[in-house]
């Protein structure tokens, strides 16, 4: 279940479509019926929060953001433009430092896509989408 606060238009999520999980983006929030528009790949229909489900973030998840990668001390970095975002181990999502410019932030727990799709958002502001 995710909190229509969190969503914003362009985010990638998971709906639960009558049993069947499916990758979606969020088309707009209404706030006041406490749903989201998601096109589902299918076709655009309103979810309640129940339904909607967050992406985990993993390596090919940023691949189809854009994100190019770079093996680094164990860890990796991965890049798009001048945005860095580093993962200690390799394949260990729960502790993230990214930055951009002079904006650097860390994470102790896993994101999910669309927390980075809003992180990035607020960081550079431009939206992050697939590749």
């Amino acid at each position: 279940m995710l909190k229509i606060t969190n969503l914003k238009e362009g985010d990638i999520i998971r709906v639960d479509d009558d049993g069947v999980m499916r990758e979606g983006t969020v088309i707009r929030v209404s706030r006041e019926e406490h749903q989201a528009l998601v096109d589902n790949g299918i076709q655009e229909f309103w979810y309640n929060p129940d339904d909607m489900h967050a992406v985990p973030l993993d390596e090919p998840q940023l691949i189809r953001l854009g994100f190019t990668k770079e093996d680094a001390d164990g860890g990796v970095k991965y890049k798009k433009d001048s945005f860095r975002l580093v993962t200690p181990k390799k394949g260990d999502f729960s502790n993230i430092e990214m930055w951009w410019r002079e904006d650097r932030r860390h994470f102790s727990f896993p994101l999910s896509v669309h927390e980075l799709q809003n992180l990035y958002l607020d960081m550079t502001k431009v939206h992050l989408d697939m590749a």
